[in-house]
């Protein structure tokens, strides 16, 4: 059962069951009420960020395949915001309820083993960093021989948003490497890049489309900023465009896909002697990252473009139209990140100024508990036509750097 609803609005609408209730499931809730679309999210934390304003939650894990089925029972559609969720459950209840589940879950088998993930690109001919499978400390002291020291070592499962990856010196790092990974992982080539870059990408039931393309800023594997459009030339940028709809194509399922990239120089490549493989050195853009879902590199759309990434995917996963995904304005975002030392009740202060500014939206995530480096809500700022995006940024930190969770606010 997977037929395209007719889109005719009624009261109560359709029912979207999400396996996730965080900050991704609250803007998805928040995002679906307009359209008349009721949300129904499953997490294991009581009174998530989406319980206020979904319709309700079901408390469980997210690879819980009762919460799952209890979700499914009582939704249109099921979709997941988190690589936590089970597919294997999901695609058995799917079948059990006839509830269909979009993303498809094979694409979640696939995109939770970064192996299998970047297998699967390379034999489509996908660019992405040379990779090497790693079971043991002899093979990734034989990886970076063939690769060239330093490589980046990525656990190839559970590991999301820049978890899981641990940059590797030398052969003499290869033992407490894997140690602290503590699973099975790959290994890349370390990508020295010009600048990291993000997609987000759309499969509707009938089309699919791009976001335009963001240039994103991360500090200790988390994402800080976002800036659209992305500072580099318009040929690069079209080239992410095109790596991003290739990516889309080897998707199965209806929604919104987060495609996160590698932008190199053609004089870094050239120069590289371990780009040993045509699609390192004449590739310019590579994959780094995937996921199934809306991602934090486009919640700028949600003030920035015509449909934001979270509408989209609403509408997607019920196979409705999908709408403008064109930018409105250049536009900035910056995450709200928790800078305490230890966990503590979540107390943002000195609001005041980012509350005050004309063409500055405050996103909290509603989380009860401040932790460091905790994504705690967001602040994106817009710009008129012609704007200088880097101008623009450095106003958005600004005022997002005079907030704090400390109780000394300092």
């Amino acid at each position: 059962m997977d037929e395209t609803p007719d889109p005719t609005l009624t009261s109560p609408g359709p029912t979207l069951g999400v396996v996730g209730g965080g900050q991704l499931g609250r803007m998805l809730g928040e995002a679906a009420g307009p359209l008349g679309v009721e949300v129904v999210v499953s997490d294991p934390t009581p009174d998530c960020p989406a319980r206020s304003v979904v319709r309700d939650q079901v408390v469980g894990d997210f690879d819980d395949e009762a919460t799952i089925r209890e979700v499914a029972e009582r939704a249109d559609v099921l979709t997941y915001e988190i690589e936590l969720a089970d597919p294997d459950a999901m695609e058995r209840v799917a079948d059990e309820t006839g509830t269909p589940v979009h993303p498809d879950p094979d694409t979640l088998r696939t995109i939770q083993d970064k192996l299998v993930q970047n297998r699967a690109f390379a034999d489509a001919g996908i660019p992405l960093p040379e990779f090497r499978r790693v079971d043991d400390a002899e093979d990734l002291r034989a990886a970076g021989e063939e690769l060239g020291w330093p490589v980046m070592l990525k656990a190839r499962t559970g590991g999301y948003d820049g978890r899981g990856n641990f940059p590797v010196s030398g052969p003499d790092e290869a033992e407490d490497a894997l140690d602290e990974l503590g699973g099975p992982a790959l290994a890349e080539r370390f990508v020295e890049f010009e600048r990291e870059l993000a997609v987000i990408g759309v499969r509707g039931a009938e089309d699919r489309r791009t976001f335009p393309v963001t240039e994103t800023v991360h500090r200790e594997e988390i994402l800080r900023e976002t800036a659209s459009p992305a500072r580099t030339d318009e040929a690069t940028r079209e080239r992410a465009a095109e790596v991003a709809r290739d990516v889309l194509a080897e998707m199965d399922g209806r929604g919104v896909y987060g495609i996160e990239l590698f932008e190199v120089s053609e004089a870094r490549s050239a120069s590289d002697s371990r780009a040993a493989e045509p699609r390192d050195s004449d590739g310019e853009i590579l994959v780094n990252e995937v996921a199934p879902r809306p991602h934090n590199s486009g919640h700028w759309t949600i003030e920035g473009c015509r449909t934001s990434q979270f509408d989209a995917h609403v509408r997607a996963v019920l196979g409705w139209p999908l709408g403008s995904t064109e930018r409105r304005s250049p536009t900035v975002s910056a995450n709200l990140l928790g800078d305490v030392p230890e966990p503590e009740p979540a107390a943002l202060r000195n609001v005041h100024r980012a509350l005050a500014e004309p063409d500055l939206s405050l996103h909290w995530y509603g989380k009860r508990e401040a932790r460091p480096l905790r994504k705690m809500g967001h602040v994106t700022a817009t710009g008129g036509d012609g704007t200088d995006t880097s101008e623009l940024l450095e106003r958005t930190r600004a005022v997002r750097d005079d907030m704090t969770f400390r109780s000394d606010g300092q």
